[in-house]
């Protein structure tokens, strides 16, 4: 039985998609806990809650703590990931789910994206090898990065995103001045997170540029 969990952070009657947020945070060793404290999982807390806002009562959102710190060869945030859909599939049928990670959850996000029923994926400041590589065909996917990352490459990102686009729909929008944390320029990278999801599952107009210009099929818009 997995030790992951599912947090709620809006869950409409008659939902019309779900959305599942996903923490990053360094390994602690392989037997240690996540906890609901812990930086890397608070900071998602104001990206789920952008995004329950943008979707106006019309999505699911779910924030999913991992069974354990970090990434290692024997358990990996996808197999959360996984088990998290499965889940969602359990109580809301074939309704599309939108991935959004943070850091290495940022890499689950997209590692995670061919799985059934994910339309769409958003990786923000995604730490990720050059070499990460994805079949996500028909899904769209977006890259928020701040520029000024430096636990989490803008360069690799751009790498994996480039080689996504050979299939799917793919944007990188850079956040200037952005740092690892997303705590300079955080609404920022909300904004654009939720805007993406709200457009992908929804069809809600996306104000901000970026995000327009991305969902028109352009790639590697800055912001």
């Amino acid at each position: 039985m997995s030790r992951a969990r599912l947090v709620a952070t809006r869950v409409p009657r008659d939902p019309e998609g779900v959305v599942l947020v996903l923490h990053g945070g360094a390994s602690r060793g392989e037997s240690a806990m996540v906890s609901p404290a812990q930086l890397s999982v608070l900071r998602m807390v104001p990206v789920a809650r952008r995004i329950a806002r943008a979707g106006r009562g019309r999505l699911a959102v779910f924030r999913l703590l991992n069974s354990h710190r970090g990434w290692d060869s024997s358990t990996t945030p996808v197999m959360d990931v996984a088990w998290a859909l499965e889940q969602l599939a359990e109580r809301f049928g074939d309704l599309p789910v939108a991935l959004v990670g943070h850091s290495l959850g940022g890499r689950a996000a997209l590692l995670a994206a061919d799985r059934p029923r994910v339309t769409c994926a958003v990786a923000l400041n995604a730490w990720l090898y050059p070499t990460d590589d994805a079949d996500l065909q028909g899904r769209s996917v977006l890259f928020v990065h701040g520029t000024d990352d430096r636990i989490a490459s803008p360069q690799n990102a751009a790498t994996v995103a480039r080689r996504l686009a050979r299939t799917a729909r793919v944007g990188y929008v850079s956040v200037p001045g952005g740092k690892h944390a997303m705590l300079r320029h955080g609404a920022r990278f909300e904004r654009y997170a939720a805007e993406f999801v709200a457009a992908t599952l929804l069809g809600v107009d996306a104000s901000s540029s970026p995000v327009r210009d991305v969902l028109a099929g352009e790639s590697f818009v800055t912001a």
